[in-house]
């Protein structure tokens, strides 16, 4: 699925803790998709705040928002298919990715489980920036998918397995589409 015309793109959006990586990274495998983790492109300020439990603030987010799009785009005159992480909590922020896709080229993957499940997650992993503290903080941030929105809720309270499948029965659907 690597070139594709046109190519798809698809974010894996949701709260810490959710796998977004860890789910991502195993589709984009499955499916030949570019991975591209959106973490690894936080400024080094950014990274600080959080390590301190300091949630970031809009003006925080929107440099690496932007060069998120930017990467985004560049994989899509390429003809790359990609698949994204990034929190997305808020509309703002979908609304800022959405800038580098045509219309209707962007999918959500919403990873969602509930607030103890992924403390839990959180609190078993280790030398990750995020730390359990500003869980809360993003679960108030959140800002669920509209209808407008083109995408889809995925559970990721099952094992790892079911819900990579999940993730790639969504992709394989969003791309039968066109």
């Amino acid at each position: 699925m690597s070139v594709r015309h046109p190519p798809i793109h698809v974010i894996a959006m949701g709260v810490s803790g959710t796998g977004k990586s860890t789910v991502a990274k195993a589709a984009a495998e499955e499916l030949d998709l570019e991975f591209i983790e959106g973490d690894d492109y936080h400024p080094p300020a950014n990274l600080e705040k959080m390590a301190e439990g300091v949630a970031l603030t809009d003006e925080d987010r929107l440099p690496w928002l932007r060069m998120l799009v930017s990467l985004v785009e560049q994989r899509d005159r390429q003809g790359t298919s990609t698949i994204l992480t990034c929190s997305a909590l808020r509309r703002s922020y979908r609304d800022i990715l959405r800038g580098a896709f045509a219309a209707n080229d962007e999918f959500f993957l919403h990873l969602h489980a509930d607030f103890d499940v992924l403390l839990e997650r959180m609190g078993q992993r280790q030398g990750h920036f995020m730390p359990p503290s500003l869980l809360q903080s993003q679960f108030d941030t959140l800002e669920p998918l509209e209808a407008d929105e083109s995408g889809t809720v995925i559970d990721v309270a099952p094992p790892k397995k079911e819900v990579v499948a999940a993730v790639v029965q969504a992709i394989r659907g969003l791309a039968s589409q066109r």
